[in-house]
């Protein structure tokens, strides 16, 4: 497949249906998940010094939760997913960061 066949498939394959899950009834509720989709890819080609051609390509797609549209009664409203691992890795990030200025500031006074 060349390279700009499988863009052009790939660029037609995105839908909202990637975004929006079905909705699920249930007791008078109704619930829509949501996620984040992001996609990236890149492709090449070229010729080595026998005059040989080449090309080739690669597209990564990755998915997340985001949340939910959530109506009741006749509302709607937006309930975020929350992510834990993420929570702690950022808390973890800021616990470094926090130490690592604490020794700067002691090595510095010291």
């Amino acid at each position: 497949m060349k390279v700009a066949e499988l863009f052009a498939q790939a660029r037609n394959s995105v839908e909202a249906k990637m975004v929006y899950a079905e909705p699920v009834e249930r007791d008078g509720l109704t619930v829509i998940p949501a996620a984040r989709v992001s996609a990236g890819g890149g492709g090449g080609n070229g010729r080595d010094k026998n005059g040989q051609e080449g090309e080739g390509a690669g597209l990564g797609l990755s998915a997340r939760p985001v949340g939910a549209y959530v109506i009741a009664d006749g509302k709607l409203r937006w309930e975020p997913a929350i992510d834990v691992n993420r929570m702690v890795a950022v808390g973890g990030a800021i616990v470094v960061a926090a130490l690592w200025l604490v020794g700067r500031h002691k090595k510095a006074q010291g």
